[in-house]
């Protein structure tokens, strides 16, 4: 959570309103925050819950979104295969970073694709678990191949 603090003047221009409006508001108790003296100081998270905008999780903020395209890949094999994606998104427990991932079979071309959105390591990691079942797929798949 970020410790940014406010004062009254940047929050009125932040919100686009008047320094007025914005004291009003405080006063009101529908944004929190602090007097230090004479003045106020809005905290980052006060300003975010006041405006409805979710607090950015902690740390960095990338993300990633990976696409993988496996060829070869009967209808049992997508159910496999998917159904162990989804095992492996489970096993990922930061509920401020899920991991988002969508599998699509396409049964005419036997070819499956798998859509990961979500965090650096956990995306890593599940394309790791990916990697090695693929390589060690003993014919599980249907024949899957894939670009590594």
């Amino acid at each position: 959570m970020s410790n940014d603090m406010y004062s009254v003047e940047q929050v009125a221009e932040l919100l686009g309103l008047h320094v007025r409006t914005v004291r009003g508001y405080i006063r009101a108790g529908r944004l929190r925050a602090t007097r230090i003296g004479k003045q106020y100081r809005i905290a980052r998270a006060d300003l975010d819950a006041f405006t409805g905008r979710p607090a950015p999780p902690p740390g960095a903020a990338a993300e990633v979104s990976s696409i993988v395209a496996l060829d070869g890949v009967d209808r049992a094999g997508a159910d496999r295969l998917a159904t162990l994606v989804l095992a492996g998104v489970n096993t990922h427990h930061d509920p401020d970073r899920p991991l988002r991932v969508r599998t699509v079979h396409d049964e005419e071309r036997h070819r499956m694709t798998i859509v990961i959105l979500g965090d650096l390591a956990a995306t890593a990691e599940l394309l790791r678990l990916l990697d090695a079942v693929l390589d060690g797929d003993n014919g599980l798949l249907g024949g899957a191949t894939h670009d590594g």
